[in-house]
């Protein structure tokens, strides 16, 4: 079973299990996971569903396109060049990455 592991500011923790391949953003938002806005419904334009990934998770993520690269430019929170990326542009539950954890910011808006 996929998992994906929410991270939040003040400490709390949600662990969502996934029947099926699903991204970041979009699990949060059909669960209540607080912190994810996700205003652009996933098509990177808005920044609202950024997240830090941990690091034991990094080298499993796919290349950052342009389009996340200018969006991760203008997150609300401060951007980690490492570790913050947008969940709408990381599926979970597929080939190669099968659970991730992520830190969810102080703020999206």
């Amino acid at each position: 079973m996929s998992t994906i592991t929410y991270h939040q500011p003040d400490g709390q923790t949600q662990v969502l299990e996934l029947d099926q391949p699903e991204r970041i953003m979009q699990a949060a938002l059909k669960n209540s996971v607080p912190g994810i806005v996700g205003e652009c419904g996933g098509q990177a334009m808005c920044a609202t569903c950024h997240v830090y990934v941990r690091e034991e998770y990094l080298d499993a993520l796919p290349e950052i396109s342009e389009d996340e690269e200018e969006m991760l430019e203008v997150t609300a929170s401060e951007r980690d060049e490492r570790r913050s990326r947008l969940g709408c542009q990381i599926e979970v539950g597929g080939p190669g990455l099968e659970s991730i954890e992520v830190d969810v910011p102080e703020e999206q808006i």
